[in-house]
């Protein structure tokens, strides 16, 4: 697949906790673009961070939080980005989803892997 040029970027941001069906929330979002066929999807795991709670989770030592932000990032055109939300607005009962346009550089996977 080749992706460059223009594209959205969707951020989701949720709690590492935050489970769909007993599953981490995070990795069903990551299967779910990925059976879409989605160019790439990138789970990261925040070290502090509140939301709509007003709730502070940190990862510092004297108090740590068993509930750190996480944020999925997943690039894709607009059409296939667009088209993958209505599966958000399922999954995402808690927490953040962000929607920026973008421009895509270099996409570029190793082909020996496939």
């Amino acid at each position: 697949m080749r992706l460059t040029g223009p594209a959205l970027r969707v951020t989701i941001y949720v709690g590492e906790n935050d489970t769909w069906h007993h599953r981490p929330l995070h990795s069903e979002i990551v299967h779910r673009a990925h059976a879409a066929g989605l160019a790439g999807a990138s789970v990261f795991k925040g070290v502090e961070g509140f939301g709509a709670s007003s709730l502070i989770h940190t990862s510092r030592l004297l108090s740590l939080s068993e509930d750190l932000p996480v944020a999925v990032v997943i690039v894709d055109t607009e059409e296939r980005v667009r088209a993958f939300l209505p599966q958000l607005d399922e999954l995402v009962s808690e927490g953040l989803v962000t929607l920026d346009e973008c421009e895509v550089i270099r996409y570029v996977g190793n082909e020996e892997r496939r």
